[in-house]
């Protein structure tokens, strides 16, 4: 009798001691939003480029 109290108590100990689980825990990053000045400065310098390209051309 006293082995099976003795079983349950160490069952019982063991599942306690895994309730948490193995897995990592989930860690959100911060989200980060960059403000932009224009858009229209990385367009501009190409547009110029294939307008001079198309004038050079005829």
């Amino acid at each position: 009798m006293k082995k099976i109290v003795l079983a349950a108590v160490f069952t019982a100990a063991a599942s306690s001691a895994f309730a948490g689980g193995l897995s990592d825990p989930i860690i959100e990053e911060p989200v980060i939003v960059e403000e932009t000045s224009s858009s229209a400065g990385g367009v501009l310098i190409p547009l110029l480029f294939l307008v001079l390209a198309a004038a050079a051309a005829s």
